[in-house]
């Protein structure tokens, strides 16, 4: 019950802190067989919390023991039946007892349950993806050696964020193909040989690279930032889909890497490109997004009217939730960037749970002064309304932002037409450039 409570908690927080949510790659993890999930680790707790709230299983992690530790949280984390690692960097921990969570681990997955591991062992910033513990490939081959397990497949799981430490920004969760654990003749002692293990982590660290964006160096990371919102326009003709986007950036990295190596002037003349249309871009006082020709005059009129239709709806709703909201959103961001704000890993996952905290608190605090003030059925009606409000408030921001970044761009296109459609072009042919880097690439690489 505690279980299910904590991961509804969670979707909520996702769904308000992320504008976007997707799932790709469910039809990669086995429904009742045992699993292992391994997963990359750029955002701190919020990586095992995504995991938890949307894989099609229930996931059982292994957490770093000084977790359990902590109050509040090591009551969540024993809630959500993890399972400690005692690790030689974590002050005071002995390392030989993990022998006794390998052993709860492979007892877990005779039942036919799943683990999620992060084998990078630690969340961090890099733009790559850092060398693997070998926690996951022994566990996996001693379950299945010992002859405990049958059938065990381990799952890589991918997280792509567009901006990981901004409000409202988007998230995939793919998973990519399960790869097959094999048995081995094990040691004396018990544990699988260095060969096996130092094997299966190679196909491990092989299998994540694909289902995540992983850049060797922090030019090419640079450089696909830049070119993310001419990606997003392309995932948008395709369904709109983050994880169209994600292959799309995975294609250009490799390229990156060729070109960087043999043809740097080629990779140079992109550059240039791309800042050149940015510049004209910013000039012209418009953004990427909204880069579209109207189809019509009345389509163009019938669009402003509904949105101006849908704000005064909005409107009250929305300034009643941003002010009683606002202080609670401003403290949160207040802690994230004051104590952690060299550590991209860990701001929103700060920026989460002291969302998870204040804005309760918040309604709490208005449920009492409603009730002292006004009464039981008033303060109850006002507990109803206003994270209502508060959600109104997020929309139309968003939906503000889009109405006049639409406006911008139709008196751009109305006052310099050729301009507007000489920077569509310009764009495309910059996005088709990128693309066939890509193709090429895949062909020298396979």
């Amino acid at each position: 019950m505690t279980r299910r409570i904590i991961v509804a908690l969670l979707r909520f927080a996702f769904r308000v802190y992320f504008r976007r949510v997707e799932v790709d790659g469910l039809e990669n993890v086995p429904r009742k067989s045992p699993v292992i999930f391994v997963l990359n680790h750029p955002n701190a707790l919020v990586d095992p919390a995504f995991l938890l709230c949307l894989a099609p299983r229930s996931v059982s992690f292994l957490a770093k023991a000084p977790l359990f530790k902590i109050p509040v949280l090591g009551f969540l984390v024993r809630a959500l039946e993890a399972l400690p690692v005692y690790r030689r960097q974590d002050e005071g921990e002995d390392v030989s007892r993990n022998l006794e969570t390998f052993a709860a681990a492979r007892k877990l997955l005779a039942r036919g349950g799943t683990i999620g591991i992060c084998p990078e062992g630690v969340s961090h910033d890099e733009p790559r993806l850092r060398p693997i513990k070998t926690g996951a490939a022994r566990i996996a081959l001693g379950a299945v050696s010992t002859g405990e397990v049958t059938d065990l497949k381990i799952v890589p799981a991918g997280l792509y964020y567009t901006s990981k430490t901004t409000f409202r920004s988007a998230v995939l969760l793919h998973f990519g193909k399960p790869i097959e654990v094999t048995r081995t003749e094990l040691k004396a002692d018990g544990d699988p040989p260095r060969t096996a293990v130092r094997n299966l982590s190679g196909r491990i660290e092989s299998a994540l690279r694909e289902v995540m964006l992983d850049a060797e160096h922090e030019e090419a990371l640079h450089t696909i930032a830049r070119a993310e919102r001419i990606f997003s326009e392309e995932g948008k003709e395709k369904n709109d889909s983050l994880a169209g986007e994600l292959q799309l950036q995975q294609r250009f990295i490799k390229a990156y890497k060729i070109l960087r190596d043999h043809a740097p002037e080629r990779l140079a003349r992109l550059e240039v490109r791309m800042t050149r249309f940015e510049e004209e871009l910013k000039q012209a006082g418009v953004d990427p997004d909204d880069l579209s020709p109207p189809t019509s005059t009345l389509d163009v009129f019938s669009h402003l009217i509904s949105r101006g239709l849908l704000f005064l709806l909005l409107i009250v709703p929305a300034t009643v939730g941003l002010l009683i909201h606002y202080p609670a959103y401003r403290l949160g961001g207040y802690l994230s960037t004051r104590f952690y704000q060299d550590s991209d890993d860990v701001i929103s996952t700060i920026k989460i749970i002291s969302a998870m905290l204040l804005f309760p608190l918040t309604w709490l605090i208005v449920g009492l002064i409603t009730y002292r003030f006004l009464g039981g059925i008033v303060s109850l009606i006002a507990l109803l309304v206003v994270p209502a409000a508060g959600y109104a408030a997020i929309r139309f921001s968003e939906e503000l932002d889009r109405f006049l970044g639409g406006l911008r761009a139709l008196a751009f296109f109305l006052r310099r037409r050729r301009f507007f459609v000489r920077l569509i072009a310009e764009r495309n042919a910059i996005r088709n450039e990128i693309l066939a880097l890509g193709d090429e690439a895949a062909i020298v690489t396979n």
